[in-house]
This record gives C-alpha cells, sequence and structure tokens, in this order.
C-alpha cells in the first residue's frame, strides 16, 4: 500500500516528521530495537516521497506492508491512520490499494446500474429526499413519504438521526412507511436508516425485508467499518447508501467515500456538496464523484449523492457540474413547501427528468 499524507511542517524537520509517520503506522517502535530481519525488510514503513504543495504544507508518500491489513476494513484503516489520526498536523489524502487488497472485499453488490433499474432510471440522474424532522410519529412520516411518492421522487430515506426511539420505533416506521408507498404504486423505494449494535441492525434489515424494502442506510463510521462491510455481505439483496456523519475531514472525502466505503460495500455514498451547509470545495465534490464512479479493479460504480442544504434551483447547475451519473438528494428544501409537498416534488422531479446539458 502507498499512503499518501498531507503534513503541515517546515522544511527543515519535514524527513524527520515524515519517518515519524511512517514508523508510527506500522511497526510502532525504535526501528534500531527490531532484530527480525523480516520485520526490518517488510514490514516497517518507508517513506517514498516528500514534495511541498504550498507553503507549510508538504505531500508525503510512504508505502505500507498490505500483509498487516489480514482483510479487515478496521484494521486496514488502523494501519492507514490510526494513531496518525491523533496529530492535527496529518491528514490521509489517499491511498493507492492493490487488486489483491481490494477485490477481496467485494465492493457494491448493486451499485449505480442497479439502482437505475429499480426505480426505471436507465440514463437520468437519480432523485431522492429525506424524511425529517426528528419527533414525528411513524404515521406523519409515511404521510410526508406518501406525499413525496405521489411527486415521483425516486428514493426516500430515512433523516440519518431517526433510529429506534420511542416517538417512532423502526419496525412501525418501516411498516407504515412501506404500506403508504404500496398504495402509491409508484416506482419509489424508502431506505430507512439502520442503527444500534450488529445484531439490532440484522433484524432491521430482516424487518425492512419482510415490508418489501430492497435498499437501507447505515453511517459506516458510527456502525463501524468492519461492521458495515459484514452486513452488506450477508445481505445480498440490500442495496447499501452510506451516510457521511462522523466522517469529518482529517480523512479526505474522496478516499474515504469514494474508495474506502465503495470498496466495503456502499451502493451510494451521501456527501455534503459544495455551496451548502458544509465546507467542501467544488474541486474536492468532483474529485469524491468521479472516484465513485471511475474504474478501479472491477469494483461496480457507487452512485454519488450530493446532498446538505440543497434547494432545487441550484439543479440545473449540479447536473451540469456532476453530470447524470448521480442522485440529488433535497431534502428540507422540499419540506418547506408545506401543503404543496407533491407539487414541490413534482417540479423537482420534472426538472431532473428534462434535463439536457448546454
Amino acid at each position: 500500500m502507498e499512503a499518501v499524507y498531507h503534513v503541515r511542517g517546515d522544511a527543515r524537520s519535514i524527513e524527520e516528521r515524515a519517518r515519524a509517520i511512517a514508523i508510527e503506522q506500522s511497526v510502532e517502535m525504535p526501528v534500531a530495537a527490531i532484530d527480525d530481519e523480516f520485520v526490518r525488510a517488510q514490514i516497517v514503513g518507508r517513506v517514498d516521497t516528500i514534495a511541498e504543495k504550498s507553503d507549510g504544507l508538504f505531500e508525503v508518500r510512504i508505502r505500507l506492508a498490505g500483509e498487516t491489513v489480514g482483510q479487515d476494513p478496521g484494521q486496514l484503516i488502523n494501519m492507514l491512520f490510526g494513531n496518525t489520526s491523533l496529530h492535527p498536523d496529518v491528514a490521509l489524502h489517499d491511498v493507492e490499494l492493490p487488486g489483491e487488497l481490494v477485490v477481496p472485499f467485494g465492493g457494491p453488490r448493486h451499485g449505480l446500474q442497479a439502482l437505475r433499474q429499480r426505480v426505471g432510471a436507465p440514463r437520468r440522474a437519480l432523485t431522492c429526499s429525506a424524511l425529517k424532522p426528528q419527533g414525528l410519529p411513524a404515521a406523519k412520516l409515511a404521510e410526508l413519504a406518501r406525499r413525496f411518492a405521489q411527486g415521483g421522487i425516486d428514493y426516500i430515506k430515512d433523516d440519518h438521526g431517526l433510529a429506534d426511539q420511542a416517538y417512532a420505533p423502526f419496525a412501525a416506521r418501516v411498516e407504515a412507511i412501506a404500506a403508504a408507498l404500496r398504495e402509491v404504486g409508484h416506482a419509489t423505494r424508502y431506505v430507512p436508516s439502520l442503527s444500534g449494535d450488529l445484531d439490532a441492525m440484522r433484524t432491521q434489515i430482516k424487518r425492512a425485508r419482510d415490508a418489501g424494502i430492497d435498499t437501507v442506510m447505515a453511517a459506516p463510521m458510527i456502525a463501524g467499518l468492519a461492521n458495515f462491510h459484514r452486513l452488506v455481505r450477508e445481505h445480498s439483496d440490500m442495496a447499501f447508501f452510506a451516510h457521511p456523519t462522523l466522517a469529518g475531514t482529517a480523512i479526505a472525502p474522496p478516499l474515504l467515500f469514494g474508495k474506502l466505503f465503495r470498496m466495503l460495500g456502499a451502493d451510494a455514498v451521501i456527501f455534503p456538496n459544495h455551496g451548502g451547509r458544509f465546507g467542501y470545495s467544488p474541486e474536492t465534490c468532483r474529485r469524491l464523484a468521479a472516484t465513485a464512479l471511475a474504474d478501479w479493479h472491477g469494483l461496480r460504480a457507487c452512485v454519488p449523492v450530493p446532498a446538505g442544504g440543497m434547494s432545487r434551483d441550484r439543479v440545473p447547475e449540479m447536473l451540469d457540474f456532476y453530470g447524470v451519473d448521480i442522485m440529488l438528494l433535497i431534502g428540507g428544501a422540499l419540506l418547506e413547501a408545506g401543503a404543496q409537498l407533491v407539487e414541490a416534488t413534482s417540479t423537482f422531479v420534472t426538472e431532473v427528468q428534462s434535463y439536457k446539458h448546454g
């Protein structure tokens, strides 16, 4: 593996700092104290290159042993950025992984093309909205879902804060929303949010499947990367959205969402669009979307889902920016329509369906 770090420092100390990161992310002890030849030759991290990106910012490339991963998602991120993530001067910017390490993780079971097929949208961008706010009972959430479906939306996801609270228990919510969508008769898919420990999430997936649901959402950084990967591999019929909560920016978003989440099985990755509530730049968003869709060791393409304070008036701009291999998620800006939610949703859907570049 070749890990790429962005390190803040000065030219006088950067070589020493780079060597320290290489040791920390491999053997975590003085190299002089290691008398095993295999460890010294194969396991100890090696600084490959150091390049100054801008004043006080350096790109450091370090070679790390793929044998240390053991096909464990948690161990992979641990070896790439475990202890070093505790240092405020370092960010994990990228990693180059060999195919023999990536392929066994499997990647998306469904990906872009399957998510298109499920809603009958073979070529256009996909549409999505969110059920919120927190505190609504299951019946009111189901009514919102019904109105979104009447407006023709493709996917309706839970707000990521919806879990198994007393006011809208998971089982009651899934049953009510699935029933509402069946009554509408549209191809709209409901994406409930999984929460709790691994056993609880397994039970939730079973409840969702029993209700006729084929897509769920999880937050890999909350659930744990290994748990997320396990759920994907255990439930091959389910498509998985990955939510970005707790992801932060110490790991570059194109790497975390576009490579790692995809490698572990995310069929779609939600991320903050530029110009919304969060601080991602246009370049970060462009790289993230391109990475999720790129040909990479034969994995299926993962759907980029820009979100976070988006509005209908930005639809043409976003489609010009990303192209149509995308899912546009507009939540609060649609819910603001109140009694006209069906009409607002229909307008959003029509704008996406009728889009022609340029």
